[in-house]
Formats: C-alpha cells, structure tokens, sequence
C-alpha cells in the first residue's frame, strides 16, 4: 500500500515536472526567426489606413451576368423554402 503511494507521488511529480519543462521549451523560441523571409515590413506611419473605397479598374463589369444571377437567386429562394417546410414538419 506504500509502495503504490509513492509510485503515485513521484508519477504526480515526474508529471509536473514534464509539463513545467514543455512550457518552458515553449517560450525559448524566438518570433523573430519565425517569420518568413518575404514577409511585408511593417508601415512607417503608425496611424495610416488602407484606401478602402478605391475600386479596381475593372468594377464596373458585372461580375456573374443577371440570367445566371436570377437563377442563383431562386435556387436559393427555393431551397430556403424547403428548409422551412423541412423544419415545420420536425417540430
């Protein structure tokens, strides 16, 4: 009954001591050799912001061309309906 105490205890302990050096290894990396080399610098200007509302030259085209954006759009149509009939019925 002793012996199977102190196998527990230094299991317990050997344990702990695994974990503490697992999260110790863990915080020796350094982040800077981590990040790849053709990674963007970082911005001079900290309080500059990306033009969000310049558009591609090429926006005024449509995208998908209104018949197939019509069909899309009731195929979805349809499939939302079915699904609320589908959930009538399971409740």
């Amino acid at each position: 009954m002793l012996a199977l105490r102190v196998l527990q205890r230094s299991l317990l302990i050997g344990g702990a001591l695994l974990s503490v050096a697992f999260a110790l290894g863990g915080c020796s990396s350094q982040f800077a050799d981590m990040a790849p080399t053709d990674a963007q610098a970082h911005p001079r200007e900290p309080g500059s912001y990306l033009p969000v509302h310049d558009l591609p030259p090429d926006r005024d085209q449509a995208i998908i061309p209104p018949e197939q954006r019509a069909k899309i759009e009731a195929e979805l149509a349809a499939a939302r309906d079915r699904q609320a009939v589908a959930g009538k019925d399971a409740k």
